[in-house]
């Protein structure tokens, strides 16, 4: 009776003691019977796994991470292949669901979570368009090439260069008038890392106090000083 209360009041003791993850991934994936699911997120360039789920036939998928700020993940499907799918998602604390099917892991991905998720679907949806006309234009900029007609090559580099100059403005602009989301800096320091300082430094300066003080604030603002240490 005595070992049965102590055991009781030692487990009661481990709950209470269990710390809960800020954030918490309920993953849906029709179709997968076996495979491995990893949650992985970016830690000073490198990849780390901060979760992961071997599936054997069971298809609740939870997995959680601790969170400071807003931060971008990565949910990884090793299906015991030599392929690997990744969907790259922005997450808060709280929960995120993820549903999408075993045959186009990536690309049927439906994501419900936060609100800088939604942020980064709109700035996709616009930008993937621009990314469609970069292979096109790539794609005749070979023919033409191949065809030896330099003229329209010359017009296609001509345009290839405003497309990309394109992107480059649109980014910004997304990123001065989004300046309370954690994907304005995220933005200026993985799509236009190399665009001229004084629009990083624009894009820094616009951020609200609270997304300065983020992951993707003070990084931005250490990769801007970095610049200038080495301008100087």
């Amino acid at each position: 009776m005595k070992n049965s209360l102590f055991l009781i009041i030692a487990l009661l003791i481990f709950s209470c003691n269990k710390k809960e993850k800020d954030l918490v991934v309920k993953v849906n994936i029709n179709g997968l019977k076996k495979g491995t699911v990893y949650l992985k997120k970016l830690d000073d360039s490198t990849l780390v796994t901060v979760d992961s789920l071997v599936i054997n036939g069971n298809s609740q998928i939870e997995l959680s991470s601790d969170l400071e700020s807003p931060e971008v993940f990565y949910l990884y499907l090793d299906k015991n292949s030599a392929e690997n799918d990744r969907i790259t998602f922005f997450a808060d604390k709280g929960l995120t669901e993820i549903n999408t099917t075993l045959k186009n892991f990536a690309f049927d991905a439906k994501i419900k979570g936060s609100k800088q998720q939604n942020k980064l679907e709109e700035y996709l949806s616009v930008i993937s368009k621009m990314n469609n006309r970069d292979l096109d234009l790539f794609k005749e900029q070979f023919d033409s090439q191949k065809n030896g007609d330099s003229v329209k090559l010359d017009s296609l580099l001509k345009e290839a260069d405003r497309n990309l100059k394109r992107k480059y403005l649109y980014t910004v602009n997304f990123a001065l008038n989004n300046k309370d989301s954690e994907v304005a800096p995220y933005l200026a320091l993985t799509e236009i890392y190399n665009a001229q300082l004084k629009f990083l430094d624009t894009i820094s300066v616009s951020l609200t106090p609270e997304v300065k003080a983020s992951k993707y604030g003070k990084k931005l603002e250490s990769f801007i000083d970095k610049i200038k240490e080495e301008e100087n």
